[in-house]
Parts: structure tokens; sequence; C-alpha cells
């Protein structure tokens, strides 16, 4: 695998620009992005111009005979007899995977007919991401991000915490006094929800105080320091994809009914698997009131559905095939037999529309689903779920 950055190119002036001003893309790195005037200027004054340069990336792919998927327009990948070769793009940044080092050699030299740009190598920190090999598999985590979180936050010397926020407390839109430094709220939020693209054990607290960035209280504030003060307990922690793990998918879900104190909005979390590999993972509320948690169990399967049709569509694009069925583990007895019965379907008018999509997916994919009733501790409560202390630690020995 090595990493290409395109630092140079030339893109015609967007609609609207003057005919003779021309924005030339220097210092085309994400970390100048918002530091070069020039590419202020494209960005932001002229928002049109960001097609632009997609566009005339994947022009230029394409004549190397790269197609783009359908399921995420960032990658792009061909496949023959020679093997695999894919790449995923990120504005300027590009990281390329082959089994062939012969074709990263072709390719470099293809792209260097069109632009300018300076091969990495082999990467190791990736967007906020470190990148560590060995003879086992591949870690990802963000420990120098962390740091410099609680670093920025001035946190770096406090007392950790074994758990990640109090179970106990109910947090809700109007919680005291409003922040009169709002913004240092969303900073902090937005900062930990890029820290979430490798902790999946903070993804449901910072997606709950996610809700509040409008209008945030003191007392949303205090939870956020909580994350901060795990996080300083567990900053190396990240994923681990083993080179061992069979090429299956499977998924974990579940609901948390009425989980919402302001809107009584129903609560989705699920765990895809690759193998013995955490690829995807959500929290998050349901668009709409459930008014059982039957009804909320069932439709945290048909999200869940949903992401298992798109990885294995993506997984397809890799060549890896889903030819078994795919066990989708729920821990709630009424939600699978309404998906295993077709009686109790005349008795669920109220959400036909799951129905609906259900029987479509088994009738295209041929039972594509393997729905299995899961009723031991379920460690993926953490996704949708206050208590979760006793699911942290759990999920604390899978975490590196």
């Amino acid at each position: 695998m090595t990493t290409t950055v395109l630092e140079s190119c030339g893109v015609a002036p967007p609609p609207g620009a003057a005919p003779d001003q021309t924005l030339p893309l220097t210092f085309f790195d994400i970390n100048w992005l918002h530091f070069h005037p020039m590419l202020q200027l494209l960005f932001y004054e002229f928002p049109c111009s960001k097609p632009h340069w997609y566009l005339k990336l994947s022009e230029t792919l394409s004549g190397f005979g790269l197609q783009r998927s359908a399921s995420d327009h960032s990658f792009f990948f061909k496949k023959d007899s020679a093997g695999f070769f894919g790449i995923v793009v990120y504005v300027d940044d590009i990281l390329v995977a082959t089994n062939d080092r012969k074709k990263i050699e072709s390719f470099k030299g293809f792209l260097a007919q069109h632009f300018k740009f300076k091969d990495l190598g082999t990467p190791k920190y990736f967007l906020g991401l470190e990148i560590a090999r060995s003879k086992d598999g591949i870690l990802v985590s963000q420990r120098k991000y962390a740091m410099d979180l609680l670093r920025d936050a001035g946190l770096l010397g406090c007392k950790p915490s074994s758990v990640h926020m109090d179970p106990s407390k109910q947090l809700g839109q109007d919680a005291g006094e409003v922040m009169k430094e709002s913004s240092k709220y969303r900073r902090l939020i937005g900062r930990l929800l890029y820290l979430c693209i490798t902790r999946p054990d903070i993804t449901f607290v910072v997606y709950k105080l996610s809700q509040y960035v409008s209008k945030p209280c003191e007392e949303h504030w205090i939870p956020s320091e909580k994350i901060l003060r795990y996080v300083k307990g567990t900053p190396g922690h990240g994923l681990f994809y083993s080179r061992k793990s069979e090429p299956s998918l499977s998924i974990f879900l579940d609901a948390d009914w009425a989980a919402c104190p302001d809107t009584r909005r129903s609560m989705t979390g699920y765990c895809l698997f690759l193998g013995t590999s955490l690829i995807s993972w959500k929290a998050k509320k349901q668009h709409i009131i459930s008014r059982s948690s039957a009804e909320a169990e069932y439709r945290a399967m048909a999200q869940a559905c949903c992401e298992v049709v798109w990885a294995s569509t993506i997984l397809a694009d890799f060549g890896i095939k889903t030819e078994k069925a795919v066990p989708l583990y729920c821990d709630n007895q009424a939600a699978v037999h309404i998906c295993s019965n077709p009686v109790f379907h005349e008795r669920t008018k109220h959400i036909d529309i799951m129905e609906s999509f259900f029987d479509i997916i088994l009738f295209v994919s041929g039972n594509f689903f393997d729905i299995i009733l899961f009723v031991s501790g379920n460690f993926f409560d953490i996704m949708e779920s206050q208590e979760s202390a006793y699911y942290i630690k759990i999920l604390n020995r899978s975490l590196i």
C-alpha cells in the first residue's frame, strides 16, 4: 500500500469568476486547506468549484481503467487477471492498495502525466489516523489526535475515568443555564466526532451530546469533560483488523425504546463485523416515534439490513462475494417473530414499510439474512444505552 499526495493542479475558473482569473491549487494538502488564501477563495467563495476538482480527477482516473464504486464515490477500483487495484480519494490525498507492485509504478507514471505529486510511501499517519502493521494484522488508532485534544482542553493531567458517562444522569434539551461560550462546546463535540472514527466505545455518548450543539447548557459540558477523562485513560485504543479474519459478515443490533426524553424517539445501535473485525457501527435516533419496543427493534433491524446490503455491495467491488446468509443478532423475541412468521404481518400494518423492505431483500437475495435471537449479555448495548459501564469493560478487552 502506498500514499500519494497531489500537491499542484490547475483548474478552470468556476462560473461567476472573472474571465482572466485563474485558481491554481497550490499546497493542496489538507493541513493547509484552511490557511492558504487562494484555497479559501476556491472552496468557500466558489463552492461550485469543488465538483470541478472531483470531475477532473475522476476523468483522469478513468483513463487508467479505474471505475468509480456505486457504494462509495471516493473509491475507485479495477479488477483483472493480474489482481486488484483500488484507490481511496480524500480531496487531494490518495491511498493506493493493490496486490501487484508493478501496478503502483504504472499508476505513478500515469499520474505524473497529469499532476505534480509526491509519493509518501507506506502510510503510517494519514489524516489523524495512526496505522501500525504487524504479521498478525493492522491496528488503526488516533493516539496523537486524542492527546492533542486533551492538551487543547487543558485536561492532560486530569484523573482518568473508567467509564465515559454517568449512567444515572439523564440529559435533556433544557438542562440548566445556557453556556456563555457555546462555540467552545461545539468545537469540542466536533473534534470528538472525528475521534469516533476509531473509537466505537464513545460513539453513543458523543452522538447524544451532539444533539445539543445548537443550545448547549452547563449540564452538557460536564459529561463532555467526562469523555475526555475516559479518553485520558485509554488514548491508544483503536481498531485491530486481523489478517486471519474470515471474509464473512455479521451484525449485532439493539434499540432503546423511547430513549430521548425530549422527543420520545427510540435509539438504534448496531455493530457490523467482517469476520472478527469491526468495520461499521452507529448510534442514532430513529426518525419517527415507535409505539412499542417491538416496533423500535423492528425499525433497528431494517436499518441494520440497509447497512449489510451496502457493505456487501462494496465488498463485491473488492472481489469478495457474500455467499452465506448474514447472521443478524437481535435480542427482541417479538421482532424476530414478526420477521420470521408472515402471519404476524397483518397485525403490524403500522410498520408495513419495513415489512415490504424485508420482503424485497429476501426475494432479491434469496434468504440473505439469518435472523438470530441473541439474549446473553449484549455488548452492543453500549451503542444505544447509557447503562454501559459493564459493556465498556468488555469492549475495552477487544480494543488495543
